[in-house]
């Protein structure tokens, strides 16, 4: 009997597989997609009757690729095409099949998770490949190229070249940009809280808030309401009115989807969605475990599904009972439910083998492998422990005639799964969001409460907040943009066009963000409709169904689309030829400067351009100096070396920087010194604070391009007690809050941040 050859999309997996596979099997890898649309022509003919044709052509350097494969094709008896198991793998499987020419022997496989006996069972069970399934991912690619390549010379031709249009690109750039629009035109409303702390027959002294004056909701606007109600309660009795005393019980949450994942690592791990979805592939792929070699230790990381097998349900409860007792365990498996669009083939995100604990595999992990699975396997253990139950009690005070105040406190009877996983909140502080208990005292109703003191809160309300990439991603999930797959490449394609950056974890739109969704909302309201898009990902989830010809969706599309996209022709406006007139003066012959669009965003010039070249950058002259410098630390700025005015700091493109404060009349500026030197032997810079592309605060050399030292961390200035080293960094974790490290790698130093006088 001869080899049968096995096709995946990555060598790592390849490896992993081969080792379970043995003799029998070649197993080699395609490297992803092997064929795809042209880059630099549409590839997309359009018959008179709108019948849609996709030309494909081999991918740049994947000739070699496909040479190989075919090469060992030929001298096997069977040939198992498996891809992943979504809309992509299909159609790496179906371009790979059409490439081999085989009309025999050629059959598709899944695996749905990298072990043994998923892969034997995969290929006693061998399958067609899915010709819908092809087609939705046909669908989706026509949909983005017609998208992006008809839309984007019109933002050339109107902003600036270089520029592109992506079908859910650019809607998740407008989400950012509305939120945005949301937060400048929010208008605060005041509101105050009142807080009372009572003392009741037995101690402790407890918080109880006011809750409703005359028996309707409590609503106090301003301090002089505020004020006439703390006058009025300073002499009130104060009487237990109602006590009620429940238990609850609070539920484990499902095992982790692709989105529920991407939310969690970021609020927990501090990992984008990019890096996450990264350190998933390398863990369903295989992870070298010693002896054991390649071992796959997740399910198939692209998911929307709930669903487990009974199979890992049942060695998970022996786990839990193993581990944390049978009190611990429910009298039955957990079955949770799917929503209705989710793909119920795959299972959720979980280890392969309870075999595998996080704390036996921890020596053969990197330590953002071992953060990653060791959060997916206390989410899916926890998933099947019992609830969480909690003894809650909830107080009703009755003060003077026409106030209640209220006071809730709370005790865990038991931990249930707790007592391995809290889920994250979306704080931006990285917390992992557990609660905290509060007891009452005992009382009962009619119990006579002892007045200790009130305290009156001023508050506002707040406008929605920026969104982070967690939040995002929950975003997008919950209208229906994009689908598990294309989360990650989303987040990651609006920030590298520069539509949006990531400054403190938080997404703000770019001006250039700004003017193009303007600028599409207008002339392309569907393209830029929430809703418009999220029917379309429905509709191309009943292609894949066999519910819904591929060809009417594109031609559905394209009709309105080409209408929209002549009128955009003629009416769109050439952003680059207009200017707004400021009330700057240019400094070399008088005139009114005007704002700019360049390649970089707006900046100010001269109109008299070319006789007169004078520009400025717009940026820097609008930001006001930080806020985070109190007037002590300006005034240590010192003065301006060049005209002996005061220093200030501003904002630019590339992070903070000092500026003297005569500006434009005098352009001294400089970066930002930490006052310490750069450790490279023979250089006499100093480390300064700048800003990446993305955003991210870094530090790095004075003397750059000459000596290209940097580092992420702060500098803190004190030595290393241990090494030497001139001074340490400061980090963060959440176990130790802020603290000093040594920066060598050879060197484990580390000491307590002290705390600011």
């Amino acid at each position: 009997m001869g080899k049968s050859l096995l096709i995946v999309e990555s060598p790592a997996k390849a490896r992993t597989i081969k080792k379970y596979l043995g003799k029998g099997f070649e197993v080699k890898a395609s490297i992803g997609h092997v064929k795809d649309l042209p880059k630099k022509e549409l590839g997309i003919d359009i018959s008179a009757d709108g019948e849609f044709a996709p030309h494909y052509v081999t991918i740049r350097g994947k000739g070699k690729v496909i040479s190989e494969l075919k090469k060992a094709a030929k001298t096997a008896d069977a040939v198992y095409l498996a891809p992943d198991p979504d809309r992509e793998g299909e159609a790496i499987a179906w371009h790979i099949a059409r490439e081999l020419g085989r009309r025999e022997g050629v059959y598709r496989v899944l695996f749905h998770e990298i072990t043994p006996q998923a892969i034997k069972e995969a290929l006693k069970s061998p399958l067609a490949i899915d010709e819908n399934r092809v087609n939705a991912q046909q669908s989706r690619r026509i949909l983005d190229r017609l998208v992006g390549y008809k839309i984007s010379p019109l933002l050339w031709k109107t902003v600036r070249r270089g520029l592109s249009a992506g079908r859910v690109q650019s809607v998740a750039v407008r989400l950012v940009c509305d939120r945005e629009a949301e937060i400048k035109a929010f208008k605060p409303e005041e509101y105050w809280h009142i807080d009372a702390m009572l003392s009741g027959p037995q101690p402790p002294v407890f918080p109880a808030r006011l809750h409703a004056i005359k028996g309707k909701k409590a609503v106090v606007g301003n301090q002089q309401q505020a004020d006439g109600i703390v006058k009025e309660l300073s002499t009130a009795s104060f009487t237990v009115s109602k006590c009620e005393q429940k238990k609850r019980k609070r539920n484990p949450l499902p095992p982790f989807i692709t989105s529920k994942l991407q939310q969690e690592a970021s609020r927990k791990l501090n990992f984008s969605a990019k890096k996450t979805m990264m350190v998933a592939q390398q863990l369903y792929e295989g992870v070298e475990l010693g002896a054991s070699g390649p071992t796959g230790l997740i399910t198939y990381m692209r998911t929307d599904s709930v669903r487990v097998s009974d199979a890992a349900l049942k060695d998970c409860r022996d786990y839990i009972k193993g581990r944390f007792g049978s009190e611990y365990l429910p009298a039955r498996a957990i079955h949770y439910k799917n929503k209705n669009s989710a793909q119920d083939a795959h299972e959720a995100i979980r280890p392969t083998s309870m075999e595998f604990d996080p704390d036996q595999v921890a020596g053969f992990l990197t330590a953002d492998q071992l953060k990653l699975y060791q959060l997916i396997w206390n989410r899916f253990v926890a998933s099947q422990m019992a609830p969480a139950e909690y003894f809650q009690t909830v107080v009703d005070i009755k003060a003077g005639e026409h106030y209640r105040f209220r006071a809730v406190g709370r005790r865990q009877i038991f931990a249930g799964f707790l007592a391995l996983y809290e889920v994250g909140k979306d704080n931006g502080n990285g917390s992992n969001g557990k609660e905290e208990d509060r007891e009452l005292p005992p009382l009962a109703v009619g119990d006579q409460l002892t007045l200790e003191k009130l305290e009156p809160s001023q508050h506002f309300t707040q406008p929605p907040p920026r969104f982070t990439e967690s939040t995002l991603v929950k975003e997008l999930e919950e209208k229906g943009i994009g689908r598990p797959s294309t989360y990650a490449t989303i987040l990651s394609t609006i920030q590298d066009r520069e539509y949006v950056e990531l400054r403190e974890k938080k997404f703000y739109p770019t001006d250039l963000g700004v003017l193009v969704t303007e600028l599409l909302k207008k002339s392309f309201p569907d393209i830029l409709d929430v809703s418009f898009t999220a029917q379309m990902e429905n509709t191309l989830d009943q292609v894949e169904e066999g519910k819904y010809d591929w060809q009417q969706l594109l031609k559905n599309f394209y009709q309105p689309f080409e209408e929209r996209l002549a009128a955009a022709v003629a009416t769109m406006k050439e952003v680059r030829q207009q200017e707004e007139e400021t009330d700057e003066i240019c400094e070399k012959c008088g005139a009114r400067m005007v704002i700019k669009w360049g390649r970089n965003g707006k900046f100010l010039a001269c109109p008299n351009y070319p006789e007169c070249k004078n520009t400025r950058n717009l940026t820097s002259r609008e930001m006001p100096a930080d806020p985070e410098l109190s007037p002590e630390e300006i005034e240590q700025l010192g003065k301006c070396p060049q005209c002996g005015s005061s220093l200030t700091v501003k904002n630019g493109r590339f992070g903070r920087f000092i500026a003297c404060s005569r500006y434009p009349e005098c352009k001294y500026t400089r970066s930002i010194g930490t006052g310490i030197g750069c450790p490279v032997e023979g250089c006499d810079g100093e480390i300064v604070e700048k800003k990446s592309r993305k955003g991210k605060i870094f530090y790095s050399c004075s003397r750059y391009p000459d000596c290209q030292y940097a580092l992420w961390n702060k500098p803190y200035p004190m030595t290393c007690p241990d090494c030497g080293h001139p001074f340490l960094v400061e980090k963060v974790s959440k176990s130790r809050g802020h603290y000093l490290q040594c920066p060598r790698k050879e060197c484990s130093y580390s000491a307590d941040l002290p705390e600011k006088e």
